[in-house]
C-alpha cells in the first residue's frame, strides 16, 4: 500500500535573536520530485510539496493542452516500485493507448522556482486554440480585496514553515472553494486546476483565482486555459504575462494588498458601478 509524504518535515536549526543563540526544532516546507507516467511511459519530473498529487498530474494534463476532455483519463494511480520508499510516481492511463509522449516535441521539466521551462513565445499559446474567458463575469473590488486574507487564512501549511506558494478558487460571491498550496505556484495552479477537473467543472468561468507571488506568464497560460475570467496576484505580473492577458481577455490584477490593487488587463470585470477614467 503506498503512503503519502508529510507536507512537512521536521529539522534542527540555530536561532538567533538578540544577541542569544538556541537550538530549537523548524519546521520545513516538504520538496520532492514527482514522476508523471501516460500510459507506463515517463513525462515529466516536476518538484513538488507532496498532496493531491493525482489533482496535479491531471491539472497538468489539462493546462498544458494534453488532454482536452477528463474523459480521456482512464485512471490516475500512485505508483511505488519496490524498494522505493517515496510515492513519487504517478500514472495515467489514457484510452488512446497510441498517445506517445515523445510526440510532444519539447521536454516537459518542471522546476519549483520557474515552472515548467521551454515556452518560446505567446505563439505557442495561440497555436492551442485557447478562448478568451467569460466577458459576463464581474467581481465586486470589495470582494476581491478580501481574497488575500481568506486565502492566508487556509493556508495550513504555509502557516507552519512560511515557505510555501497558494492558489485558491472563489466564486462571485467572494467564497474559497478550493485551496492548495505547493512549493512551485504553478504546481498549485495544476492542483486546483485538476481539482476542478476531476469534479467536472471545467470550465471555470464564473471564477477568480488569487495566488501568492507574482503572476508570471505560466500561471496566465493556465488560468486561461481553465476558463477562469479574473487572475490576481499578491506581487507583480511579467510583461509576457500582461501580454497574453490583454491578447486573450483575461483580467489580471497584481499587487493585490492591503486594500489596493492595479488592474494591468481588461479592468471592467472588477470595476462596478466605479466613477473615474479608466
Amino acid at each position: 500500500m503506498s503512503r503519502v509524504q508529510p507536507a512537512v518535515e521536521l529539522t534542527q536549526v540555530t536561532e538567533w535573536t538578540d544577541g542569544t543563540a538556541r537550538r530549537i526544532e523548524d519546521q520545513l516546507a516538504a520538496e520532492e520530485p514527482l514522476e508523471i507516467r501516460i500510459n507506463g511511459k515517463p513525462l515529466t519530473v516536476t518538484m513538488r510539496t507532496p498532496g493531491h498529487d493525482e489533482e496535479l498530474a491531471a491539472g497538468f494534463l489539462w493546462t498544458e493542452g494534453l488532454i482536452e476532455s477528463a474523459t480521456q483519463i482512464g485512471e490516475i494511480r500512485r505508483l511505488t516500485p519496490e524498494g522505493v520508499a517515496r510515492d513519487n510516481i504517478v500514472s495515467v492511463e489514457f484510452g488512446d493507448q497510441s498517445f506517445q509522449p515523445e510526440d510532444l516535441q519539447r521536454n516537459f521539466f518542471a522546476a519549483s522556482s520557474c515552472g515548467i521551462c521551454g515556452k518560446a513565445s505567446i505563439e505557442s499559446i495561440r497555436l492551442r486554440g485557447l478562448t478568451p474567458p467569460n466577458p459576463t463575469f464581474k467581481i465586486d473590488p470589495e470582494l476581491l480585496c478580501e481574497f488575500p486574507t481568506r486565502l492566508r487564512d487556509q493556508q495550513q501549511v504555509f502557516g507552519r514553515t512560511g515557505g510555501l506558494h497558494a492558489a485558491g478558487l472563489f466564486d462571485e460571491a467572494g467564497k474559497l472553494l478550493v485551496l492548495r498550496e505547493d512549493i512551485g505556484r504553478h504546481n498549485a495552479v495544476d492542483k486546483v486546476v485538476g481539482w476542478a477537473l476531476m469534479k467536472g467543472l471545467l470550465p471555470l468561468s464564473r471564477c477568480a483565482m488569487m495566488v501568492s507571488g507574482r503572476g508570471g506568464f505560466e500561471i496566465v497560460q493556465k488560468a486561461l486555459a481553465a476558463g477562469i475570467p479574473v487572475l490576481a496576484s499578491v506581487s507583480a505580473p511579467s510583461s509576457l504575462a500582461v501580454k497574453l492577458a490583454r491578447e486573450l481577455g483575461l483580467t489580471l490584477v497584481g499587487f493585490l494588498r492591503d486594500r489596493r490593487f492595479v488592474i494591468y488587463s481588461n479592468p471592467n470585470r472588477c470595476l462596478l458601478n466605479q466613477s473615474g477614467t479608466v
